[in-house]
């Protein structure tokens, strides 16, 4: 894999190994010594051109226990915010040796444009751009959905035959345009579900269904109800009269909670608008798989940034290292 950009480009085939790669990554989280010796010697640089938290720490994480070095760099206080464009900047990282650059930018298509540019040689991975995509967040929710509902029996299989809804902020959504393209790959029926002023103008190409009423969609019985963040800060205009109003339509209350199919499981990528588009209870219930999506966030990013780096190492394979 020589960067990963954006997943409705992903076969069936290139998101089963990355997922089944992650269940390798996964079963080394549990013993007690958790770093593996896999890609010592290689850099990961973290470029953030957005706040970060979750995303950052995870991907640090993920890079560490694969013993790269990792740089961490934040646009915030750097010659960024003095007018150094992107291309001075990933010449100065191509400079330092960067092996692989995780980037995360508020405009839609920088991953790419790095990737393809010819300014640097490492290999990029799309931490979030824009509205456009956030191709691990798609693909730790896949391994999340597909633990809870295959088990230990995950290993090669896809998701066919599962629903999920992914209700709230489509339209500035990268995540729900990630899960879009991701889970119809791997065969999960996909319904939106939204206020009209939060569905993006033109979703015929998209292939799902969109509905108005979150009862209706519940009523429905999904398998998975995705509850996406309110994006505030990227809202130029009033998309629904007020949070009250939203919440007593579209946020996930006790009582939807209440409503919903014995087995059906409730995610949010985080960070979550408690009392607006999730309740305490339902983020906090034996349904809620959020922290499970942290957890798999890590071994998810570790398969990510092991395909990228270690197809260029001839020994030890990925199996002599985990074994160790």
């Amino acid at each position: 894999m020589r960067h990963l950009l954006d997943t409705r480009t992903l076969t069936r085939d290139d998101a089963l190994l990355i997922l089944d790669v992650a269940e390798d990554m996964a079963d080394t989280q549990v013993r007690e010594v958790k770093k593996l010796p896999t890609l010592r010697g290689k850099t990961v640089v973290n470029l953030f051109f957005e706040d970060s938290t979750r995303t950052r720490i995870s991907f640090e994480a993920a890079a560490k226990r694969l013993s790269a070095d990792v740089i961490n760099f934040a646009a915030k206080g750097s010659s960024v915010s003095k007018g150094e464009s992107l291309q001075d900047t990933a010449q100065t990282l191509q400079a330092m040796g960067a092996d692989a650059v995780v980037i995360r930018h508020g405009a839609s298509g920088a991953p790419h444009t790095l990737a393809t540019s010819g300014w640097i040689t490492a290999g990029v991975l799309n931490a979030g751009d824009g509205t456009h995509e956030h191709p691990t967040q798609a693909l730790l929710d896949a391994f999340t959905i597909r633990k809870r509902f295959h088990g230990g029996d995950s290993r090669g299989r896809d998701l066919a035959g599962l629903q999920v809804a992914i209700v709230g902020d489509i339209l500035h959504s990268r995540v729900a345009r990630s899960n879009v393209w991701l889970l119809t790959t791997l065969g999960v029926g996909v319904t939106l579900v939204a206020p009209p002023t939060l569905v993006p103008q033109d979703v015929s190409a998209w292939p799902v269904t969109v509905r108005y009423d979150l009862d209706e969609a519940i009523a429905a019985a999904p398998d998975a109800l995705m509850m996406l963040r309110i994006q505030a800060e990227r809202m130029s205009a009033a998309y629904f009269p007020s949070e009250r109003e939203y919440a007593r339509r579209w946020g996930l209350t006790t009582a939807r909670l209440a409503a919903l199919r014995g087995d059906t499981i409730v995610m949010h990528p985080g960070p979550m608008n408690r009392g607006l588009e999730i309740s305490a209870d339902a983020a906090d219930s034996a349904r809620s798989t959020v922290l499970e999506q942290v957890a798999n966030g890590i071994s998810v990013r570790m398969a990510s940034l092991y395909l990228l780096l270690a197809g260029e190492r001839d020994e030890p394979t990925m199996e002599q290292d985990v074994a160790r």
